[in-house]
């Protein structure tokens, strides 16, 4: 065959990642047929390198090593060397992110994996400096190393030997499930779990500096903070104070951005005050998403606040004119991370007035020594509004006022400055959380987020989704579609689709989620293992077929998935999807029991199959205002929302929109009384009688009163 191993082939790659490496002396590869058959006829080793564009290492070890010619004429004589953008292909990473975790104790990102031409990996790491430092090998010293041994037939076999071992590992820790004897009953977890994730939850929380674990980096754990608000609504204090002091300190601290609004990754501090600077759609959408309960559950405005700027960023910086949104933007700008985003004393007195430059300094911290490379600030909250007030011989609504003006005024300065790149690509996945998140948003905060919801999906469907095949692609940039869908694309579009159905009461969005879960069950779900995979049962065979337990930086598929069947299957005529989700639960109750706050998502599935859905069934044409507004106040933890229309002859296009042949259960039975809006109330598998009154079925859901 002709060596396609010859040439650098990322040029006409679709991901921005990938063409980043493009002009690389590296003979990089995709992660493609070629590349894999070009490493078997040359009988050389793979190297793998996995990272993501707005990843601050992946760019080190680019300039580096995958710029430098000696580093390049070792990987090109002696390997066939891949590049794989971590969110294009999830499946990989997944893979290969394990076993350096079973090997060294971590990972992350960038991801380097030594590998037989067949692919299983042999030596593994992460970032390596060209030249060992740091108690780090050098990586030019690797690369001559592990060419070495396996040009040595006896130290090849070694290295083949470990390959399979690892191999073994990884389909040990990713594929398999547990071998229960069909004479052992193993329920799922049941009610109790809630208490249980709860204590380990306070354990893990850092109670002067908010989030979890008591040492740099944080991360912002949205999840637990959702599992913590449906502790505090069954009395749990401390779970509130958790949630609360978590979110003030996000907010308040370097992870949030003070003049443009949004979330950066993580803080690479515990007291959240330095964060590396990329920002992500998924974080921004999960933040968001409980934000928005929290300010449901407490009244606290500025929680509420806090979500209208994100979302501002988000339309701002990460929407496309399709509708649809990117994925990221790059924590460096003109080669240097963060500098997009810090102030020096000096650049704030140069946009505003004396006064108003003070407030800001005092306010944010911002010093001449800077607590950023000892030179710039990133913007933390350091004075109280009635302490600048105090300060300043002001009152609180001049010293909000000036503040308001002088922030805008930093924002309208800093757009001068060299952007952060951004990664263009649109995933069906992180679309997926973000739609739900401006969803939930139209229903809380301002009904207009729905149009922003409505137009992205419409955009990610129309570009995505095949009706004919039921089928999603990964990913799309510039009009290029690649990429088989993977679980988290089905389960987090079919969520957001089903929060824009909740929020709207239309039906299509219900029909779309509905179809994306059946095709879950479909490609995804093995009933034989008793599981739902990362991967599509008709996709590309790997030497693992993973699933996704873990909560990490976005929540777990498997969890959501599971936790998503449950709220789906009041709209289907038979328990298929229950059934299922009953099943997934039955098959890592251990896995789920021993550790419910690892497997957050999970454990989240688990408690509303052990209490059943609460469930809100409205039936009108249209939901009165008023209702909206205390709908908006009240947080009702995993509440689903089933608007209907009020008769029985008008629900009739509906059943054909999701294919239903009869009225599913959560519709039933349910039509409005007297020509009224009404509301069914039904929780623990127990159901209200009719009431034209949203207060007394609400009341009904907490027992407020007799019934």
């Amino acid at each position: 065959m002709t060596n396609p191993t010859s040439t650098n082939r990322l040029a006409d790659a679709g991901s921005p990642y990938l063409r980043q490496h493009a002009d690389n002396p590296v003979n990089w590869q995709p992660w493609d047929d070629n590349a894999l058959a070009a490493a078997t006829e040359r009988d050389v080793p793979i190297f793998l390198s996995i990272g993501y564009s707005a990843c601050h290492w992946c760019h080190v070890m680019a300039d580096e090593s995958f710029s430098d010619d000696d580093v390049a004429d070792k990987l090109n004589n002696s390997f066939v060397p891949i590049k794989v953008d971590r969110e294009e292909r999830p499946d990989l990473d997944r893979i290969y992110q394990t076993i350096c975790q079973l090997v060294s104790g971590g990972g992350g990102w960038p991801l380097s994996v030594w590998l037989t031409p067949d692919g299983k990996p042999f030596y593994v790491g992460t970032y390596f400096p060209k030249h060992s430092r740091h108690n780090r090998p050098g990586f030019i010293q690797l690369l001559e190393d592990i060419a070495a041994s396996w040009s040595d037939p006896e130290q090849r076999q070694e290295m083949e030997s470990r390959a399979e071992q690892w191999t073994g590992a990884i389909a040990n820790q990713l594929e398999q499930t547990p071998d229960v004897p069909e004479s052992v009953s193993q329920d799922p977890p049941g009610e109790e779990l809630l208490s249980e994730a709860v204590r380990a939850a306070l354990r893990g929380a850092d109670r002067e500096h908010g989030g979890f674990g008591v040492d740099g980096p944080k991360f912002p754990q949205a999840r637990r903070l959702e599992l913590l608000l449906t502790a505090a609504t069954t009395g749990s204090d401390d779970a509130l104070s958790v949630v609360t002091e978590s979110l003030d300190a996000m907010a308040g601290g370097g992870l949030y951005d003070h003049v443009g609004g949004g979330f950066h990754r993580y803080t690479v501090d515990r007291e959240w005050s330095v964060p590396h600077f990329e920002k992500m759609l998924y974080d921004n959408a999960e933040l968001s998403r409980v934000f928005i309960q929290a300010y449901q559950y407490t009244g606290i405005q500025w929680y509420a606040d806090v979500v209208d700027e994100t979302l501002s960023f988000v339309s701002r910086e990460l929407q496309a004119d399709t509708g649809a949104f990117f994925s990221t933007l790059d924590a460096q700008s003109e080669g240097e991370e963060g500098t997009f985003y810090v102030w020096t004393p000096e650049q704030v007195h140069d946009v505003v007035d004396q006064e108003t430059a003070s407030l800001i300094c005092d306010r944010f911290g911002i010093t001449d020594g800077g607590n950023f490379e000892n030179k710039t600030t990133v913007l933390n909250i350091n004075k109280s509004i009635e302490s600048l007030a105090e300060d300043h011989k002001s009152d609180a609504e001049t010293v909000e006022s000036t503040l308001a003006e002088g922030i805008s005024a930093l924002f309208e300065a800093r757009s001068d400055r060299v952007r952060p790149a951004r990664d263009e690509k649109v995933l069906a996945s992180w679309n997926g959380l973000m739609i739900g998140a401006y969803a939930r948003a139209s229903s809380v905060l301002d009904e207009s987020y729905e149009e922003t919801a409505t137009q992205a999906l419409t955009a990610v469907r129309e570009s995505l989704y095949n009706a004919d095949t039921n089928r999603l692609h990964r990913r799309v940039i510039d009009g290029n579609v690649a990429g088989v869908g993977y679980l988290d694309d089905y389960t987090f579009l079919a969520q957001g689709a089903f929060e824009l159905y909740q929020a709207t009461g239309r039906i299509t969005p219900l029909a779309f989620a509905l179809r994306l879960t059946d095709a879950i069950v479909s490609e995804f779900y093995d009933p034989d293992a008793g599981t739902i995979y990362f991967t599509p049962q008709s996709g590309e065979a790997l030497v693992a077929r993973p699933q996704e337990f873990y909560d990490q930086s976005t929540p777990s598929s498997l969890g959501v998935a599971t936790r998503l069947l449950l709220q789906l299957d009041g709209f289907r005529t038979d328990t298929t999807f229950r059934d299922i989700a009953g099943t997934v639960l039955e098959t890592h109750t251990n896995r789920i029991t021993s550790s419910p706050l690892e497997h957050v998502s999970l454990t989240l599935a688990a408690i509303e199959h052990a209490r059943g859905t609460t469930e809100l069934t409205i039936a009108a044409d249209e939901i009165p205002q008023p209702w909206k507004e205390t709908l908006a106040d009240r947080f009702i933890p995993g509440v689903i929302y089933a608007p209907r229309p009020p008769t029985d002859e008008s629900l009739a296009p509906w059943l054909y929109a999701i294919g239903a042949e009869s009225v599913p259960p959560i519709w039933a039975n349910r039509s409005a009384v007297d020509e009224q809006p009404t509301v069914y109330a039904c929780q623990s598998y127990t159901c209200s009688p009719p009431k034209t009154d949203l207060s007394a079925a609400l009341g009904w859901l907490t027992r407020d009163e007799d019934q």
